[in-house]
Formats: structure tokens, C-alpha cells, sequence
């Protein structure tokens, strides 16, 4: 914990400090994001490659751009065994919490054959963002990937920037691993948000989400009804 020792000067500046952490004032960096994001909407690979480097300083291609299976058993030797216990005790503890928070579709059949009811059904795949780089984010991990699981998605993607090495933090990949995550990938940044969104590559299986939705809607079926009229119809000739 840093102890910041309230002077003048500190008291006169507060008010500017505490407003620079406000959305109102991340417009400087919005030309900088969408000029990101439209280069890797139109060179894909080429353009995430050159943004790792630039940003991470590290060297990634189409065969290194996907964390294997390898990796993932390699951070296993690398991280404590005490530290892996204590990460599936944290998922025994957060992942009834969201069940929790479940919502069940129902459906409804009025006496004049309407039905109605709310169909709730989870995103098909959506996609994680972990940050890394100076510091190491578990939580992150399993506070993204836990509530998708408990959701019902089929296909989870992470994306987390690597270290100088062009490898991903161990315990991040143990903690991805046993949350359930289906993809890790080696890029962070707005990059990675960008290759999420508009996808990257047809060389690998690419990051694109799909346009299915989380999908709430009110159903007003008459479909029942009709073809409770067409039988009445054929017995009454």
C-alpha cells in the first residue's frame, strides 16, 4: 500500500487528479484506438503481428500466435502447487455465486392457444481480455471465464499480451485452464479487442464472434391456434 502524505500542493491539485481517471476525458486516445482497430480490421494477421511488436517488442506468428497445449502443461511445472490449489478453491467458491444469477426461459399457453413466454439463451462465443505486461491478473481470468461457463457458452477465447519471452504469464494459463477456457492467444491491447471483433485470419480457426446474441424476447406464438383451425375445419367436412 502507498502512504501519499496530503500537503498543500497535493490538496490544490486533488480535484484535477481524481477528474483524469473520469471516460470524459479518454477522448485523446479515441483517434489512437480507432486507427488500431481499423488496421487490423484490414491487414488481420499482419497488422496484430506489428502491433505485438511494437507494443510488446516480441515476435509472433501464425504458428506462435496460439498458446498450445505444450504451454499450457509447461506452466503447470511452473507455478506452485500450493497456488494451483488455492485457484480451484476460488472456482469452487465464485462459480456458484453466478449460478446463482442463472435466469431460466418460460413459456406460458393461454386458454385461446397463444403462447407466450422469455427465451433466454447464452452468446454461442465471446471473448476474454486479460491484461499482463507489468503485472499478472488470475482474477481476471477466472472472473471472465467462470460466469460464460456457468452460462451455457460453447466456445470461450482469451486474448492476453505475452512477456518479453513471447509467453504467457504461467499462472495465467493455469488459472485459464482450469476455469474452462477453450482458446488462449498471445495479444494484447486494443489489438486484441479489434481481432476479436472482426476477426484476423482463415489460416487457424480466427477469433470472430458470432452475430448471435444473448437473446431475451417476449414470443407471441399463433401458430397453434392455426392449426387448431385447420383440424376443426377438415372435421366439419
Amino acid at each position: 500500500m502507498r502512504i501519499v502524505k496530503l500537503t498543500e500542493t497535493e490538496k490544490a491539485g486533488i480535484l484535477e487528479n481524481l477528474l483524469k481517471r473520469s471516460p470524459n476525458q479518454y477522448g485523446k486516445f479515441e483517434a489512437t484506438v480507432n486507427e488500431i482497430l481499423e488496421n487490423v480490421k484490414k491487414n488481420k494477421d499482419k497488422a496484430l503481428f506489428e502491433y505485438t511488436k511494437k507494443f510488446d517488442g516480441v515476435d509472433i506468428t501464425t504458428k506462435t500466435f496460439r498458446v498450445t497445449k505444450e504451454e499450457i502443461k509447461e506452466a503447470y511445472t511452473k507455478v506452485d502447487e500450493h497456488l494451483i490449489e488455492v485457484i480451484r478453491k476460488a472456482i469452487v467458491n465464485i462459480k456458484p455465486y453466478h449460478e446463482k444469477q442463472f435466469r431460466y426461459s418460460w413459456f406460458d399457453s393461454k386458454p385461446d392457444v397463444t403462447l407466450l413466454g422469455h427465451k433466454i439463451t447464452a452468446l454461442e462465443r465471446v471473448g476474454v481480455y486479460v491484461p499482463g505486461g507489468k503485472a499478472v491478473y488470475p482474477s481476471s481470468v477466472l472472473m471472465n471465464i467462470i460466469p460464460a461457463k456457468v452460462a451455457g457458452v460453447d466456445r470461450i477465447v482469451m486474448t492476453t499480451p505475452p512477456g518479453k519471452d513471447g509467453k504467457v504469464y504461467p499462472i495465467t494459463l493455469v488459472a485459464a485452464n482450469e476455469a474452462g477456457v477453450d482458446e488462449v492467444y498471445k495479444v494484447g491491447g486494443a489489438q486484441a479487442i479489434g481481432a476479436l471483433a472482426y476477426g484476423t485470419a482463415v489460416s487457424y480457426t480466427h477469433l470472430t464472434l458470432p452475430t448471435k446474441r444473448i437473446v431475451e424476447i417476449s414470443v407471441v406464438d399463433r401458430s397453434i391456434k392455426k392449426k387448431k383451425k385447420k383440424n376443426t375445419d377438415d372435421a366439419t367436412k
